[in-house]
């Protein structure tokens, strides 16, 4: 397919036909009165109802981020609009917490204290308006539900690096870091992506989440990231990284000499950047920087996320995930007469990412120089960053193909397939 400028007509009629589409499959559940102070636990399941034009969305996608938890009232979370029910009924909303906005963090969680966060239960998926955060912890084992807790910050961090690549991502965090509750975004049908950055120390070979992530992206046709640890350890048998169905990240130093962060997992699929400018957990307005491949993993799945919001809204398709259950049936991209799944997305990733020059390395950075011999085996396939997002569609779009990998590259990464394959079977 080559496309040589954009048929408004065309896009038009695509885009008339996907609301159309997505009033038939969209399930539009009905919602009890809302009082518009604290938090309400109360929904009504009545069926199937057409969407009303005035409460039509933009193109988005739906990023899962699952970690410590999330600072809501951070201003990076902020929003100046508000999520149409359909949305918040997709993803299985029970509860509205409305935050207070004025004071420190700590004035404003006393304030809320009693009407939202005391009351948050296992099985409520809490959206809090006038924010970005749809969240939920399944495994009821915190002192705080969902809100990152004041020992700790990763979580924020996180769900900020998201959000740094893609603004417009609608966040389904889950707090926690089990099978439970990594399938409790693995089984929401409006998710997209799926990242995670907690394993085992050192990749020690014991089972993880790797089960559950199986769910998520063979069973269910969502994206998982996951990190590689924050060691050189080979990434191939890490349970967050390893399994050939998840997308393992290491880190390279962006903001340095584009080389490959020593304190970073070997072998992965790609390395992403590695030190970022991050919200605060416990202040509403401040930032750190940070490093790990616990932030180069979120970044990525911030950059498909991107990605797969350009395809949407190219395509007119106005939902999220690839589940049956909204006639999707195993794509995150669906136009009229093309589709795009979490296979080609991965390939054309794949195909985008490249290789540091050696010649840029500084030997007292503290980094590991790319080897001009097998890089692979240092950075996976390649390095992505925001300058791999119009290649990337490009070549899903058929405007411009990417050139082809080596072949000793190919090779390298397509053992690295077959070991995780041979090794997760």
């Amino acid at each position: 397919m080559t496309k040589v400028g954009v048929n408004l007509k065309i896009v038009e009629q695509l885009a008339h036909n996907m609301r159309d589409i997505a009033k038939v499959v969209l399930m539009a559940l009905l919602m009890a009165s809302i009082s518009l102070a604290g938090c309400f636990s109360e929904k009504t399941a009545q069926g199937y109802e057409w969407v009303d034009d005035d409460e039509e969305f933009r193109p988005y996608s739906v990023v899962a981020p699952i970690d410590t938890g999330i600072n809501v009232y951070h201003d990076r979370f902020q929003l100046n609009e508000t999520y149409p029910d359909w949305l918040l009924d997709g993803l299985g909303v029970t509860m509205h917490c409305n935050l207070t906005q004025e004071g420190s963090w700590q004035e404003r969680y006393d304030a809320d204290k009693e009407s939202c966060w005391d009351v948050i239960t296992a099985t409520d998926i809490v959206y809090f308006p006038g924010t970005r955060i749809i969240g939920t912890t399944p495994d009821d084992d915190t002192e705080i539900p969902i809100l990152d807790d004041p020992s700790d910050g990763h979580g924020t961090a996180v769900t900020g690096s998201v959000l740094d690549a893609n603004p417009d991502a609608v966040i389904f965090f889950v707090e926690g870091f089990s099978n439970a509750a990594v399938l409790a975004a693995a089984n929401q049908p409006l998710v997209d992506i799926i990242t995670t950055s907690f394993g085992p120390i050192g990749s020690v070979p014991v089972p993880g989440i790797e089960d559950a992530t199986k769910v998520a992206v063979v069973d269910n046709n969502k994206i998982h990231t996951g990190a590689s640890d924050n060691t050189p350890s080979p990434a191939v048998q890490d349970s967050t990284a390893g399994p050939p169905w998840s997308i393992g990240i290491s880190g390279y130093a962006e903001e340095g000499d584009d080389q490959k962060e020593t304190m970073s997992g070997s072998y992965p699929d790609i390395a992403a950047d590695w030190t970022q400018l991050l919200p605060n957990h416990d202040d509403t307005d401040g930032y750190h920087e940070t490093s790990g491949t616990s932030f180069a993993t979120p970044r990525t799945a911030g950059i498909l996320s991107l990605l797969i919001t350009m395809l949407r809204e190219e395509a007119g398709d106005m939902l999220s995930g690839a589940s049956e259950e909204y006639g999707r049936n195993g794509s995150l991209v669906i136009a009229a007469n093309y589709s795009f799944n979490n296979v080609g997305i991965r390939y054309v990733l794949n195909q985008s990412a490249w290789y540091p020059s050696f010649a840029t390395w500084d030997p007292t950075s503290g980094t590991t120089p790319m080897s001009p011999v097998a890089p692979c085996t240092q950075v996976g396939w390649g390095v992505v960053n925001m300058s791999n997002v119009m290649p990337m569609y490009n070549a899903l779009m058929s405007i411009e193909g990417i050139p082809a990998r080596p072949d000793d590259v190919v090779a390298c990464m397509s053992a690295n397939q077959a070991i995780r394959e041979a090794y997760w079977s």
